[in-house]
């Protein structure tokens, strides 16, 4: 009788083992795609960067460009008449307002990916704080039902000791 009772804590004690596997491998898996979360948002940042970056490059590009054409003007300008001179500073002063007004923007983007980018994060912190803390109840739960199984099997053995005991004593009178 008591080795069937051994059996029985052996072979709950190697379904609770084969549970802890379980849940290893799907920590591991949510791990994973915590990872592989993480990746893409990063990914999608530098994206996002690199085409702000391209964006920077032809207003600079065009800037230059511009700054070309002034010069050309200008010196048309100088040639012909004073008026002109000064519609070129006042079409100058227009784009670099413009400019400015395209970098505050360019910024303002910069800024909301960045911050898009540490929202998904501190999503993906609070949600593996979770799966922590759930991992963390359920080994206690194992841990629980297991301390339950050995004393309810320590239980059964002294009952059955107990029993021998009477038994024995029976049959001795």
């Amino acid at each position: 009788m008591e080795t069937g009772i051994e059996n029985q804590s052996q072979t709950e004690i190697t379904h609770l083992k084969a549970t802890i596997v379980v849940l290893r491998e799907q920590l591991e898996a949510l791990s994973f795609d915590k990872d592989k979360a993480v990746q893409r948002a990063v990914l999608l940042s530098s994206d996002e960067i690199q085409q702000l970056k391209d964006v920077a490059s032809r207003l600079r590009n065009e800037l230059e460009n511009l700054r070309f054409e002034k010069d050309a003007a200008v010196q048309r300008a100088v040639q012909s008449f004073a008026d002109e001179i000064q519609q070129l500073k006042n079409t100058t002063s227009s784009l670099r307002s413009e400019l400015e007004n395209l970098r505050f923007e360019k910024d303002a983007a910069v800024q909301r990916a960045v911050q898009s980018s540490a929202d998904e994060i501190q999503q993906l912190k609070n949600t593996t704080s979770s799966l922590r803390t759930e991992l963390e109840n359920l080994r206690f739960e194992k841990d629980t039902a297991v301390q339950k199984a050995v004393q309810s099997s320590a239980d059964e053995i002294l009952q059955l000791k107990n029993t021998i005991t009477s038994l024995r004593s029976g049959m001795g009178n």
